[in-house]
């Protein structure tokens, strides 16, 4: 009996590392492979104005910590305190059907070979330019060091 709880338990065990591999990357049509560089671009660039160029004007950005931002204005002030490192998007899945089309994808930080976050890109056609009409995005874990442990009150 006991032979056959731990059973279940083995083969979870021996499962885990495959569900933390790393997902592949895929090709992109050249316009969006386009988009998601302008968009690295942008953000080693801290440049909030070029990161909200690059959405639809009634988008959504959905950043990590951060209450959704519509428009080009909130999406522009809700990218004016992140960015200014350079950073790898990678695209894990693309579709396309009429004007819409999606990217599923992972980031991190450039030529470092590894993910620290994913997201969800919607994209839509304006005037015959894929734009981002949303921008759901959120890190696996912290990118920086990791947090300062909280001084201790002074005895008293």
């Amino acid at each position: 009996m006991r032979k056959m709880l731990f059973a279940p338990l083995f083969a979870a065990v021996l499962a885990m590392p495959a569900l933390a591999q790393t997902q592949p990357s895929m090709a992109v049509p050249a316009e969006v492979d386009q988009l998601q560089r302008a968009y690295e671009r942008a953000w080693a660039a801290n440049d909030a104005p070029a990161l909200a160029a690059l959405f639809a004007p009634d988008g959504f950005a959905l950043p990590s910590g951060q209450p959704p931002a519509r428009g080009l204005e909130a999406i522009r002030q809700a990218y004016s305190h992140g960015g200014g490192q350079p950073t790898t998007l990678r695209a894990l899945d693309y579709r396309a059907s009429g004007e819409l089309a999606y990217v599923v994808g992972a980031y991190g930080p450039a030529n470092a070979g590894r993910d620290v976050g994913k997201f969800v890109l919607v994209l839509r056609k304006v005037d015959g330019r894929w734009l981002i009409a949303a921008d759901i995005e959120n890190a696996n874990g912290r990118m920086g060091p990791p947090p300062r442990p909280a001084a201790k009150p002074a005895a008293g």
